[in-house]
């Protein structure tokens, strides 16, 4: 008999990304989809913010990312939507110089918005959705 209505979930964490700053999750795996949350640039190794240059600070957030997806058991290949927040919208330039290096064969659908301010003031979050292919990790 399925047990209908009843989710097959399970938190995902990554040591090559930074732990939560709150309580919350780096990831959730629900039936095979992977929700990762907003990722600002956190180097794992010290805890602290990468400070000085945007590109340096976007490269650091999308490993946080990779790192996540695949010790989830995918790839950045998985990715399906992509949320970006910026607090300069004027940076867009140099942000998709960056993420192409990651997404850019097939980019997944991506929204960005721009944001008066982000958690320990940074200029940068990226969150994801990924479907996780079946005997990976995912189902």
């Amino acid at each position: 008999m399925v047990n209908k209505g009843v989710l097959s979930t399970r938190p995902v964490y990554s040591s090559r990304a930074p732990k939560p700053i709150g309580p919350y999750s780096q990831a959730v795996l629900v039936d095979g989809w992977l929700f990762v949350s907003g990722q600002i640039p956190v180097d794992p190794a010290t805890g602290e913010v990468v400070r000085g240059d945007f590109r340096s600070q976007v490269t650091r957030v999308l490993e946080n990312i990779k790192a996540i997806v695949e010790d989830a058991g995918g790839t950045l290949r998985d990715v399906v939507k992509v949320t970006v927040y910026l607090r300069d919208l004027s940076r867009v330039g140099e942000f998709n110089e960056v993420y192409a290096k990651y997404f850019g064969e097939s980019p997944p659908a991506r929204s960005l918005v721009g944001v008066s301010d982000l958690p320990r003031g940074v200029d940068v979050e990226v969150e994801v959705i990924a479907r996780l292919k079946s005997g990976s990790g995912g189902e």
